[in-house]
Protein backbone atom coordinates (compact mmCIF):
# COMPACT_ATOMS: atom_id res chain seq x y z
CA UNK A 1 0.00 0.00 0.00
CA UNK A 2 1.67 3.55 -1.35
CA UNK A 3 0.25 6.38 0.73
CA UNK A 4 1.03 9.71 -0.83
CA UNK A 5 0.15 13.25 -1.18
CA UNK A 6 -0.42 15.12 -4.34
CA UNK A 7 2.12 18.21 -2.48
CA UNK A 8 5.11 15.52 -2.42
CA UNK A 9 4.94 15.47 -6.19
CA UNK A 10 5.58 19.47 -6.37
CA UNK A 11 8.62 20.90 -6.21
CA UNK A 12 10.08 24.21 -7.49
CA UNK A 13 12.39 22.44 -10.21
CA UNK A 14 11.64 21.08 -13.78
CA UNK A 15 11.10 17.91 -14.06
CA UNK A 16 11.35 16.54 -10.70
CA UNK A 17 7.49 15.66 -10.11
CA UNK A 18 7.66 13.41 -13.57
CA UNK A 19 11.02 12.01 -11.95
CA UNK A 20 8.80 10.91 -9.00
CA UNK A 21 5.61 9.65 -10.77
CA UNK A 22 8.21 7.23 -12.95
CA UNK A 23 9.62 6.40 -10.05
CA UNK A 24 6.54 5.64 -7.82
CA UNK A 25 4.77 3.18 -10.42
CA UNK A 26 8.76 1.51 -11.10
CA UNK A 27 8.37 0.71 -7.70
CA UNK A 28 4.72 0.04 -7.45
CA UNK A 29 4.99 -2.55 -10.60
CA UNK A 30 7.91 -4.04 -8.20
CA UNK A 31 5.71 -5.09 -5.16
CA UNK A 32 2.55 -5.53 -7.26
CA UNK A 33 -0.32 -6.74 -6.59
CA UNK A 34 -0.43 -2.96 -5.16
CA UNK A 35 -2.94 -0.02 -3.85
CA UNK A 36 -1.21 3.49 -4.70
CA UNK A 37 -3.47 6.19 -2.96
CA UNK A 38 -2.77 9.85 -4.00
CA UNK A 39 -4.60 12.19 -1.27
CA UNK A 40 -5.74 15.87 -2.58
CA UNK A 41 -4.78 15.05 -6.34
CA UNK A 42 -5.70 18.43 -7.40
CA UNK A 43 -2.50 19.67 -6.59
CA UNK A 44 -0.98 17.66 -9.08
CA UNK A 45 -4.54 17.09 -11.44
CA UNK A 46 -5.74 20.65 -11.77
CA UNK A 47 -7.27 21.50 -15.26
CA UNK A 48 -4.40 22.78 -17.82
CA UNK A 49 -7.51 25.13 -18.94
CA UNK A 50 -6.59 28.46 -18.06
CA UNK A 51 -9.59 28.98 -16.14
CA UNK A 52 -8.61 27.05 -13.24
CA UNK A 53 -4.43 28.44 -13.14
CA UNK A 54 -3.08 26.36 -16.17
CA UNK A 55 0.41 27.39 -18.07
CA UNK A 56 1.97 25.79 -14.70
CA UNK A 57 5.09 23.92 -16.66
CA UNK A 58 5.98 21.97 -13.79
CA UNK A 59 3.08 20.31 -12.55
CA UNK A 60 1.81 19.62 -15.98
CA UNK A 61 4.67 17.71 -16.51
CA UNK A 62 3.97 15.88 -13.66
CA UNK A 63 0.34 14.98 -14.67
CA UNK A 64 1.82 14.31 -18.05
CA UNK A 65 4.01 11.91 -16.87
CA UNK A 66 1.17 10.38 -14.44
CA UNK A 67 -1.37 10.08 -17.67
CA UNK A 68 1.23 8.06 -19.47
CA UNK A 69 2.03 6.09 -16.36
CA UNK A 70 -2.02 5.17 -16.43
CA UNK A 71 -2.55 4.54 -20.25
CA UNK A 72 -0.75 1.49 -20.32
CA UNK A 73 -2.60 0.07 -17.57
CA UNK A 74 -3.21 -3.80 -17.77
CA UNK A 75 -4.83 -7.13 -15.83
CA UNK A 76 -1.09 -8.54 -15.82
CA UNK A 77 0.53 -4.90 -13.52
CA UNK A 78 -2.13 -5.58 -10.54
CA UNK A 79 -1.69 -1.93 -9.52
CA UNK A 80 -4.88 -0.17 -8.11
CA UNK A 81 -5.32 3.49 -8.07
CA UNK A 82 -7.36 5.17 -5.73
CA UNK A 83 -7.15 9.49 -5.33
CA UNK A 84 -8.91 11.68 -2.70
CA UNK A 85 -9.97 15.32 -3.46
CA UNK A 86 -12.39 17.61 -1.94
CA UNK A 87 -12.53 19.64 -5.60
CA UNK A 88 -13.34 17.58 -8.42
CA UNK A 89 -14.41 20.22 -10.37
CA UNK A 90 -10.93 21.61 -11.06
CA UNK A 91 -9.59 17.74 -12.10
CA UNK A 92 -8.44 17.67 -15.26
CA UNK A 93 -10.93 15.87 -17.81
CA UNK A 94 -8.19 13.60 -19.33
CA UNK A 95 -7.60 12.41 -15.68
CA UNK A 96 -11.30 11.27 -15.64
CA UNK A 97 -11.58 9.47 -18.88
CA UNK A 98 -12.30 5.92 -18.78
CA UNK A 99 -9.34 3.54 -17.67
CA UNK A 100 -8.11 6.44 -15.52
CA UNK A 101 -10.08 7.66 -12.35
CA UNK A 102 -13.18 6.80 -14.23
CA UNK A 103 -15.21 5.64 -10.60
CA UNK A 104 -16.14 8.44 -8.49
CA UNK A 105 -17.31 8.16 -4.27
CA UNK A 106 -18.78 10.80 -2.80
CA UNK A 107 -17.98 10.22 0.57
CA UNK A 108 -20.87 12.46 1.58
CA UNK A 109 -21.80 13.08 5.34
CA UNK A 110 -22.84 10.61 7.34
CA UNK A 111 -26.76 9.57 8.23
CA UNK A 112 -27.94 8.45 11.62
CA UNK A 113 -27.23 4.78 11.12
CA UNK A 114 -23.61 6.37 10.03
CA UNK A 115 -22.76 8.80 13.44
CA UNK A 116 -23.72 6.25 15.82
CA UNK A 117 -20.74 3.74 13.85
CA UNK A 118 -19.19 7.18 14.01
CA UNK A 119 -19.16 8.23 17.96
CA UNK A 120 -18.84 4.38 17.98
CA UNK A 121 -15.72 4.49 16.46
CA UNK A 122 -14.42 7.43 18.42
CA UNK A 123 -15.70 6.64 21.85
CA UNK A 124 -13.88 3.06 21.62
CA UNK A 125 -10.83 4.44 23.98
CA UNK A 126 -13.18 6.64 26.13
CA UNK A 127 -15.15 5.07 29.29
CA UNK A 128 -18.79 5.69 29.00
CA UNK A 129 -21.94 5.69 31.56
CA UNK A 130 -24.49 3.42 31.12
CA UNK A 131 -26.97 6.35 30.64
CA UNK A 132 -25.13 7.06 27.47
CA UNK A 133 -27.63 6.96 24.24
CA UNK A 134 -25.54 7.15 20.78
CA UNK A 135 -29.41 7.41 19.14
CA UNK A 136 -29.78 10.58 20.97
CA UNK A 137 -26.52 11.85 19.89
CA UNK A 138 -27.01 11.21 16.27
CA UNK A 139 -30.22 12.80 16.30
CA UNK A 140 -29.16 15.90 17.00
CA UNK A 141 -26.02 15.91 14.89
CA UNK A 142 -27.70 15.31 12.02
CA UNK A 143 -24.81 17.72 9.03
CA UNK A 144 -21.93 17.37 11.06
CA UNK A 145 -19.29 15.39 9.95
CA UNK A 146 -16.74 12.46 11.45
CA UNK A 147 -14.71 15.73 12.47
CA UNK A 148 -17.20 17.23 14.25
CA UNK A 149 -18.16 14.54 16.15
CA UNK A 150 -14.96 13.23 17.24
CA UNK A 151 -14.46 16.51 18.57
CA UNK A 152 -18.03 16.12 20.84
CA UNK A 153 -16.54 12.78 22.30
CA UNK A 154 -13.41 14.95 23.49
CA UNK A 155 -15.47 17.72 24.52
CA UNK A 156 -17.25 15.52 26.80
CA UNK A 157 -14.38 13.49 27.78
CA UNK A 158 -12.95 16.99 29.15
CA UNK A 159 -15.75 17.94 30.78
CA UNK A 160 -16.15 14.44 33.11
CA UNK A 161 -12.21 15.32 33.56
CA UNK A 162 -13.09 18.56 34.63
CA UNK A 163 -15.93 17.92 36.72
CA UNK A 164 -13.89 14.65 38.52
CA UNK A 165 -15.33 11.58 37.10
CA UNK A 166 -14.03 9.27 35.20
CA UNK A 167 -16.92 8.25 33.02
CA UNK A 168 -18.42 10.46 30.29
CA UNK A 169 -22.11 10.86 31.19
CA UNK A 170 -25.38 11.72 28.24
CA UNK A 171 -25.47 15.14 29.77
CA UNK A 172 -21.38 15.68 28.92
CA UNK A 173 -22.42 14.17 25.90
CA UNK A 174 -25.03 17.12 25.10
CA UNK A 175 -22.91 19.82 26.71
CA UNK A 176 -20.29 18.84 24.17
CA UNK A 177 -22.47 19.30 21.22
CA UNK A 178 -23.83 23.02 22.26
CA UNK A 179 -20.27 23.24 22.52
CA UNK A 180 -19.32 22.50 19.05
CA UNK A 181 -22.39 24.35 18.11
CA UNK A 182 -22.26 27.05 19.96
CA UNK A 183 -19.22 27.65 21.43
CA UNK A 184 -18.48 27.63 25.19
CA UNK A 185 -20.78 29.41 27.97
CA UNK A 186 -19.68 33.07 28.68
CA UNK A 187 -21.06 33.08 32.12
CA UNK A 188 -19.04 35.89 33.00
CA UNK A 189 -20.78 38.03 30.70
CA UNK A 190 -23.35 39.87 32.43
CA UNK A 191 -26.06 41.64 30.18
CA UNK A 192 -28.06 44.24 31.33
CA UNK A 193 -31.81 43.65 32.53
CA UNK A 194 -33.37 45.36 29.24
CA UNK A 195 -30.79 43.03 27.43
CA UNK A 196 -31.53 40.32 28.74
CA UNK A 197 -35.45 40.66 28.08
CA UNK A 198 -34.89 41.73 24.39
CA UNK A 199 -32.90 38.51 24.22
CA UNK A 200 -35.65 36.10 25.67
CA UNK A 201 -38.47 37.84 24.52
CA UNK A 202 -36.17 37.56 20.59
CA UNK A 203 -35.30 33.31 21.52
CA UNK A 204 -39.22 32.93 21.91
CA UNK A 205 -40.31 34.22 19.06
CA UNK A 206 -38.04 31.91 17.11
CA UNK A 207 -39.45 29.03 19.27
CA UNK A 208 -43.23 30.35 19.40
CA UNK A 209 -43.42 30.00 15.72
CA UNK A 210 -42.08 26.66 15.51
CA UNK A 211 -44.06 25.33 17.87
CA UNK A 212 -47.47 27.17 16.60
CA UNK A 213 -46.48 25.78 12.83
CA UNK A 214 -47.06 22.28 12.01
CA UNK A 215 -44.86 21.55 9.85
CA UNK A 216 -41.39 22.17 11.55
CA UNK A 217 -38.87 20.83 13.43
CA UNK A 218 -39.57 20.33 17.20
CA UNK A 219 -37.65 22.65 19.49
CA UNK A 220 -35.47 20.95 22.11
CA UNK A 221 -33.33 23.85 23.99
CA UNK A 222 -33.37 27.81 24.37
CA UNK A 223 -31.23 29.64 26.18
CA UNK A 224 -30.19 33.17 26.51
CA UNK A 225 -26.94 32.39 27.92
CA UNK A 226 -24.31 33.91 25.74
CA UNK A 227 -21.52 32.07 23.89
CA UNK A 228 -18.08 32.53 22.68
CA UNK A 229 -19.64 32.00 19.01
CA UNK A 230 -20.89 35.46 19.72
CA UNK A 231 -24.64 34.53 19.95
CA UNK A 232 -26.29 36.15 23.40
CA UNK A 233 -28.40 33.27 22.85
CA UNK A 234 -30.31 29.79 20.47
CA UNK A 235 -32.82 28.15 19.88
CA UNK A 236 -31.90 24.32 19.13
CA UNK A 237 -33.97 22.41 17.04
CA UNK A 238 -34.09 19.00 14.90
CA UNK A 239 -36.27 16.74 13.42
CA UNK A 240 -37.77 13.29 15.21
CA UNK A 241 -36.56 11.08 12.13
CA UNK A 242 -34.08 11.33 9.44
CA UNK A 243 -35.15 13.65 6.68
CA UNK A 244 -33.68 14.02 2.89
CA UNK A 245 -36.35 16.28 1.58
CA UNK A 246 -37.84 19.44 2.69
CA UNK A 247 -41.34 20.98 0.99
CA UNK A 248 -41.72 23.85 0.28
CA UNK A 249 -44.08 24.66 3.35
CA UNK A 250 -41.41 23.20 5.29
CA UNK A 251 -39.21 25.70 4.23
CA UNK A 252 -41.49 28.82 4.33
CA UNK A 253 -41.33 27.64 7.98
CA UNK A 254 -37.88 27.83 8.55
CA UNK A 255 -37.68 31.56 6.95
CA UNK A 256 -40.90 32.75 9.23
CA UNK A 257 -39.00 31.15 11.86
CA UNK A 258 -35.56 32.96 11.03
CA UNK A 259 -37.37 36.67 11.45
CA UNK A 260 -39.81 35.74 14.11
CA UNK A 261 -37.08 36.91 16.51
CA UNK A 262 -37.03 39.91 14.87
CA UNK A 263 -40.67 40.10 15.00
CA UNK A 264 -41.07 39.66 18.45
CA UNK A 265 -38.80 42.87 19.68
CA UNK A 266 -40.98 44.92 17.26
CA UNK A 267 -44.27 43.83 18.82
CA UNK A 268 -42.94 43.87 21.64
CA UNK A 269 -40.68 46.97 22.42
CA UNK A 270 -41.48 48.87 19.51
CA UNK A 271 -38.06 48.95 18.04
CA UNK A 272 -35.37 46.96 16.64
CA UNK A 273 -31.65 45.50 18.07
CA UNK A 274 -28.81 44.18 15.98
CA UNK A 275 -29.45 40.88 17.15
CA UNK A 276 -31.30 39.52 14.38
CA UNK A 277 -27.51 39.92 11.73
CA UNK A 278 -26.82 35.97 11.54
CA UNK A 279 -30.51 35.46 11.51
CA UNK A 280 -31.13 37.96 8.40
CA UNK A 281 -28.16 36.64 6.51
CA UNK A 282 -29.59 33.02 7.08
CA UNK A 283 -33.03 34.14 5.83
CA UNK A 284 -31.48 35.85 2.68
CA UNK A 285 -30.07 32.63 1.57
CA UNK A 286 -32.39 30.60 2.29
CA UNK A 287 -35.16 32.87 -0.04
CA UNK A 288 -32.70 33.08 -2.67
CA UNK A 289 -31.77 29.28 -3.00
CA UNK A 290 -35.55 28.83 -2.98
CA UNK A 291 -36.03 31.02 -5.79
CA UNK A 292 -32.28 30.41 -8.01
CA UNK A 293 -32.06 26.81 -7.65
CA UNK A 294 -35.52 24.85 -6.05
CA UNK A 295 -37.54 26.67 -8.30
CA UNK A 296 -39.81 27.74 -5.45
CA UNK A 297 -40.77 31.15 -6.89
CA UNK A 298 -44.09 31.83 -9.03
CA UNK A 299 -42.37 34.41 -10.71
CA UNK A 300 -39.21 32.42 -12.32
CA UNK A 301 -40.42 28.66 -12.32
CA UNK A 302 -38.71 26.04 -12.80
CA UNK A 303 -35.25 27.74 -13.94
CA UNK A 304 -32.07 27.29 -12.70
CA UNK A 305 -30.42 30.87 -12.25
CA UNK A 306 -27.57 29.60 -9.83
CA UNK A 307 -25.10 27.03 -9.66
CA UNK A 308 -23.08 25.66 -6.72
CA UNK A 309 -19.24 25.98 -7.65
CA UNK A 310 -17.25 24.52 -4.98
CA UNK A 311 -20.08 22.30 -3.37
CA UNK A 312 -17.84 20.32 -1.24
CA UNK A 313 -16.26 23.19 0.59
CA UNK A 314 -17.94 26.98 1.10
CA UNK A 315 -20.91 25.69 -1.21
CA UNK A 316 -20.29 29.10 -2.71
CA UNK A 317 -23.21 29.60 -5.43
CA UNK A 318 -22.83 31.94 -8.53
CA UNK A 319 -25.52 33.33 -11.07
CA UNK A 320 -25.52 32.43 -14.23
CA UNK A 321 -28.41 34.75 -15.54
CA UNK A 322 -28.63 38.53 -16.81
CA UNK A 323 -27.87 41.33 -14.58
CA UNK A 324 -31.17 42.62 -15.08
CA UNK A 325 -32.81 39.17 -14.13
CA UNK A 326 -30.40 39.44 -10.68
CA UNK A 327 -32.05 42.71 -9.71
CA UNK A 328 -35.24 41.09 -10.29
CA UNK A 329 -34.21 38.08 -8.01
CA UNK A 330 -33.27 40.84 -5.57
CA UNK A 331 -36.43 42.15 -5.49
CA UNK A 332 -38.37 38.68 -5.62
CA UNK A 333 -36.17 38.04 -2.35
CA UNK A 334 -37.11 41.12 -0.61
CA UNK A 335 -40.56 40.56 -1.00
CA UNK A 336 -40.64 36.76 0.38
CA UNK A 337 -38.84 37.63 3.35
CA UNK A 338 -41.11 40.61 4.01
CA UNK A 339 -44.21 38.45 3.67
CA UNK A 340 -42.65 36.02 5.82
CA UNK A 341 -41.98 39.29 8.64
CA UNK A 342 -45.55 40.59 8.54
CA UNK A 343 -46.97 36.44 8.94
CA UNK A 344 -44.48 36.15 11.68
CA UNK A 345 -45.24 39.66 13.40
CA UNK A 346 -49.62 38.43 12.99
CA UNK A 347 -48.68 34.75 14.89
CA UNK A 348 -46.96 36.93 17.76
CA UNK A 349 -49.53 39.22 18.03
CA UNK A 350 -52.37 36.68 17.98
CA UNK A 351 -50.02 34.69 20.69
CA UNK A 352 -48.48 37.62 22.98
CA UNK A 353 -50.45 36.15 25.97
CA UNK A 354 -48.41 33.05 25.95
CA UNK A 355 -45.34 34.69 24.67
CA UNK A 356 -44.98 36.63 27.87
CA UNK A 357 -45.14 33.77 30.37
CA UNK A 358 -42.82 31.94 27.96
CA UNK A 359 -40.45 35.27 27.78
CA UNK A 360 -40.66 35.95 31.48
CA UNK A 361 -40.20 32.28 32.83
CA UNK A 362 -37.13 31.53 30.06
CA UNK A 363 -35.79 35.37 31.71
CA UNK A 364 -35.54 33.62 35.40
CA UNK A 365 -34.43 30.41 34.22
CA UNK A 366 -32.37 31.20 31.70
CA UNK A 367 -32.49 27.83 29.52
CA UNK A 368 -35.96 26.26 28.88
CA UNK A 369 -35.82 22.22 27.96
CA UNK A 370 -38.32 21.40 24.74
CA UNK A 371 -39.80 19.48 26.68
CA UNK A 372 -40.93 22.55 29.43
CA UNK A 373 -41.34 24.71 26.34
CA UNK A 374 -43.74 22.65 25.12
CA UNK A 375 -45.51 21.51 28.12
CA UNK A 376 -46.26 25.15 28.23
CA UNK A 377 -47.16 25.60 25.36
CA UNK A 378 -50.15 22.64 25.39
CA UNK A 379 -51.08 24.42 27.96
CA UNK A 380 -52.21 27.57 26.28
CA UNK A 381 -53.24 25.51 23.26
CA UNK A 382 -55.65 23.65 25.30
CA UNK A 383 -57.19 26.81 26.71
CA UNK A 384 -57.54 27.91 22.89
CA UNK A 385 -59.44 25.39 21.58
CA UNK A 386 -61.65 25.51 24.99
CA UNK A 387 -62.35 29.07 24.12
CA UNK A 388 -62.85 28.49 20.82
CA UNK A 389 -65.68 25.61 21.22
CA UNK A 390 -67.32 28.56 23.11
CA UNK A 391 -67.07 30.89 20.66
CA UNK A 392 -68.31 28.41 18.48
CA UNK A 393 -71.66 27.91 20.22
CA UNK A 394 -71.84 31.37 20.62
CA UNK A 395 -71.88 32.14 16.76
CA UNK A 396 -74.36 29.00 16.59
CA UNK A 397 -77.03 31.10 19.02
CA UNK A 398 -76.31 34.76 17.35
CA UNK A 399 -76.81 32.84 13.98
CA UNK A 400 -80.18 31.39 15.40
CA UNK A 401 -81.46 34.30 16.55
CA UNK A 402 -80.89 36.19 13.41
CA UNK A 403 -82.49 33.99 11.20
CA UNK A 404 -85.45 33.58 13.46
CA UNK A 405 -85.91 37.60 12.95
CA UNK A 406 -85.60 37.45 9.48
CA UNK A 407 -88.62 35.38 9.62
CA UNK A 408 -90.60 37.33 11.90
CA UNK A 409 -89.58 40.52 9.50
CA UNK A 410 -90.59 38.17 6.68
CA UNK A 411 -93.95 37.73 8.46
CA UNK A 412 -94.32 41.48 9.00
CA UNK A 413 -94.24 40.67 12.96
CA UNK A 414 -91.22 43.08 13.22
CA UNK A 415 -90.03 46.14 11.47
CA UNK A 416 -86.84 48.32 11.20
CA UNK A 417 -88.47 50.97 13.25
CA UNK A 418 -87.50 51.11 17.13
CA UNK A 419 -84.65 48.36 18.88
CA UNK A 420 -84.63 45.30 19.38
CA UNK A 421 -82.91 43.83 22.45
CA UNK A 422 -81.24 40.70 22.80
CA UNK A 423 -80.37 39.19 26.19
CA UNK A 424 -77.24 36.65 26.08
CA UNK A 425 -75.31 34.82 28.99
CA UNK A 426 -72.87 37.32 30.59
CA UNK A 427 -70.35 34.10 30.22
CA UNK A 428 -70.83 34.44 26.53
CA UNK A 429 -70.40 38.50 26.74
CA UNK A 430 -66.49 38.18 28.32
CA UNK A 431 -65.33 35.57 25.97
CA UNK A 432 -66.91 37.20 22.64
CA UNK A 433 -63.93 38.86 20.49
CA UNK A 434 -64.38 42.62 18.94
CA UNK A 435 -64.81 41.21 15.46
CA UNK A 436 -68.08 39.26 16.90
CA UNK A 437 -69.19 41.67 18.73
CA UNK A 438 -69.42 44.11 15.65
Amino acid sequence: FFSLAGSDFVEMFVGVGASRVRDLFKEATKQAPCIIFIDEIDAIGKSRDSKYGGGNDEREQTLNQLLAEMDGFDSSKGIFILAATNRPEVLDKALLRPGRLDRRITVDRPDKKGRIETLKVHSKDVLMDDTVDFDEIAMATSGLVGSDLANIINEAAIAAVKNGRNVVTQKDLLGAFDTVVAGKEKKERVLSKKEKQVVAYHEIGHALIRAIKNNSDPVQKITIIPHTNGSLGYVLNFPEEEKHLETKDELMTDLISLVGGRAAEEVVFGSVTNGAYDDIKKATNLAKTMITRYGMSDRFGLVALSTVEDEYLSGRASMNCAQATEAEVDDEVKKLIASCYEEAKQIIRENREVMDQLARYLYDHETITGKEFMKMEAIHQQLVVSQKAIYGRTLVVIQTIMNLMIQLKKKKMINNKGAYHIVICPLYQRLFFSDMCE
